[in-house]
C-alpha cells in the first residue's frame, strides 16, 4: 500500500483514528494495521481495489464523531480517514448548490452558505468536527430536521467508490430524478458499509430573515406533551420542537440563560422562522399554543441571547456526561404520540436496573436521546447499561418506532434491526450489502441485519 500511496499511508495509527465520540464515555476502541490518508479520489479507488484483491478490511473514517461506534475498526485492516478530501469543487450560490468533497467539515459548509445569504439547514452536534461526508453515511439530523430533513433531504448527487475500487457518479445538480432506483437513499444512511463517499451535491435554502426561539417550562411531561400536541395539531410549522425531562433539566438548568423554576419538571424548546412577519405571526400562535400549564416562557430577541441560548442546547450531552463520567445513550425513535409514554419507560428501566436515566432529544420527530447515566470505569454498571438499552430497544420496536432515530447501528446496536424488521426485510437487507460489497471488505460488523458480522 506504501508503494502505491507513499506517505499517504500511516504504519501506526494514532489512538484517535481507533475510535469515535463513544471512547469518551465508554472506553470502545478498535485496532488497525493501518490509516490511509487520501488526497482525491483516484487515491481511494486505489486503496479499495487493492483491499478487494487482498482481501483486506476496510473502516471508512469521517470526523469521529458518530455516537454508535460506526467508524470504529473491529478487523484490523485499513482505517480509511477521508479528511483530507475537502475541496469545494463548485459553489453556486444564485442557484442554491454547492458540491463538496467528503472531508468538508459540517461548519464550514454552514459557513460558506450564511456568507452568501443561505443555509445548510441540518445542524448535527459537533459541527466544528464533524464531515460531510460522515454526515451523509449516517443520514444526520438535529433540531432543525424537524422542518428541514435530515441529510438525505438535502442531497441531490453523490461522488462515491465501490469495494472494488470503481467509481460511481448518482444524481448530481438536478433537483428530481427518478431514472432508477433511489441508490442515493440507499447509501445515505448507509454507514460506510456499501461504498465509500468521496464527494456530494447539495441543495442549500435561502437564510431565513428572522428566527425566534421559544422556550417553554412546564411541571411535568404530561404538561409539555400536550403542547408538542397542540403545535401539531394546529397546524403550525416551527423549525425546532425539541425538549429535556426532568432528569436532563436538572442537570443542565444551573447553565441555562435564565433562572429555570424550582418546581419546571420539563422543557421545550421551539423556534419559528421565515420573513420577519412571518416568525413574528407564527411565534405569537406558538405562545399561544404553549400557554396552557406554562410555568416560564422564555422569548429571547436580541442575536447574543439566541446565540446564548443554541450555545446551552449544544452542550447538553456534555453536561449530562459530567454527572457521573460516562453515559450509555441511545436515540430511540417512536410515533409523536408516544413520546409521554417513552419518557416515562426511559426513567422506569433505569430504575429496574439500578441507574440514573433521562432523556431529551427531537420531541416533534418522536426522537428520544434515551440516556443511563454510568460510572465508566464500573463494569457492572456498564453491564446494567446494556441490559437496559436492549429493554429500551424493545419498548421502541413494541411501540411502532425504531431503534435509531439518527445515530445509526453501529456495533452499539448489533443484531438489533432482525428484531424489527420481520424476515424477508432482513434478507433484502442483507441481499443490498452483498451486491455492493460482495467481498465483506467494507466496514464489516456495521448495520448487520443477519450476515456474519466478523
Amino acid at each position: 500500500m506504501r508503494r502505491l500511496l507513499g506517505d499517504a499511508v500511516v504504519a501506526e495509527p494514532a489512538a484517535h483514528y481507533l475510535a469515535d465520540a463513544t471512547a469518551q464515555w465508554r472506553g470502545i476502541s478498535g485496532h488497525a494495521d493501518a490509516v490511509v490518508l487520501p488526497e482525491n479520489t483516484g487515491q481511494v479507488e486505489t486503496v479499495l481495489a487493492w483491499c478487494t484483491e487482498h482481501e483486506c478490511q476496510v473502516t471508512p473514517r469521517g470526523g469521529g464523531t458518530g455516537l454508535a461506534g460506526g467508524a470504529i475498526p473491529l478487523s484490523g485492516g485499513i482505517v480509511l480517514a477521508l479528511e483530507r478530501l475537502c475541496a469545494v469543487r463548485s459553489f453556486e450560490p444564485e442557484r442554491w448548490r454547492i458540491e463538496i468533497e467528503a472531508g468538508l467539515r459540517t461548519a464550514e459548509l454552514q459557513r460558506l452558505a450564511r456568507e452568501s445569504g443561505l443555509r445548510f439547514p441540518v445542524d448535527p452536534g459537533a459541527a466544528e468536527q464533524s464531515q460531510i461526508g460522515g454526515n451523509i453515511a449516517t443520514n444526520a439530523g438535529g433540531p432543525h430536521s424537524f422542518k428541514y430533513g435530515t441529510t438525505r433531504a438535502q442531497l441531490t448527487g453523490l461522488e462515491a467508490v465501490l469495494a472494488s475500487g470503481e467509481r460511481i457518479q448518482l444524481g448530481g445538480k438536478v433537483r428530481k430524478d427518478v431514472a432508477g432506483y433511489d441508490l442515493l437513499g440507499l447509501l445515505a444512511g448507509s454507514e460506510g458499509t456499501l461504498a465509500v463517499i468521496t464527494a456530494a451535491h447539495l441543495k442549500l435554502v435561502p437564510a431565513p430573515e428572522s428566527q425566534l426561539p421559544l422556550v417553554a417550562l412546564y411541571p411535568d411531561a404530561l404538561a409539555g406533551t400536550a403542547a408538542i400536541e397542540r403545535i401539531l395539531a394546529w397546524g403550525l410549522e416551527v423549525a425546532v420542537l425539541d425538549y429535556l425531562d426532568a432528569g436532563a433539566l436538572a442537570l443542565t438548568a444551573a447553565s441555562f440563560p435564565i433562572p429555570v423554576p424550582r418546581d419546571a419538571g420539563f422543557m421545550l424548546i421551539t423556534e419559528t422562522d421565515g420573513s420577519a412577519a412571518e416568525a413574528a405571526r407564527l411565534h405569537a400562535e406558538v405562545s399561544e399554543a404553549l400557554a396552557d400549564n406554562l410555568l416560564e416562557l422564555h422569548a429571547p430577541t436580541a442575536p447574543g441571547e439566541i446565540a446564548a441560548l443554541w450555545r446551552w442546547r449544544d452542550g447538553i450531552a456534555n453536561q449530562v456526561a459530567a454527572h457521573r463520567g460516562g453515559k450509555v445513550s441511545d436515540d430511540i425513535a417512536v410515533p409523536p404520540e408516544q413520546l409521554a409514554a417513552a419518557i416515562a419507560e426511559t426513567v422506569a428501566i433505569g430504575a429496574r436496573h439500578e441507574l440514573e436515566a433521562l432523556s431529551w432529544g427531537h420531541a416533534g420527530d418522536g426522537n428520544l436521546h434515551s440516556t443511563f447515566l454510568v460510572d465508566p470505569r464500573d463494569a457492572g454498571e456498564l453491564r446494567r447499561a446494556d441490559d437496559a438499552a436492549a429493554e429500551l430497544f424493545a419498548f421502541a420496536i413494541a411501540s411502532g418506532g425504531s431503534v435509531s432515530g439518527e445515530h445509526g447501528i453501529g456495533i452499539a446496536k448489533r443484531g438489533q434491526l432482525a428484531r424489527q424488521w420481520a424476515a424477508p426485510a432482513v434478507a433484502l437487507h442483507d441481499a443490498v450489502k452483498r451486491a455492493f460489497d460482495p467481498g465483506e471488505i467494507l466496514n464489516r460488523g456495521k448495520k448487520p441485519g443477519a450476515w456474519p458480522a466478523g
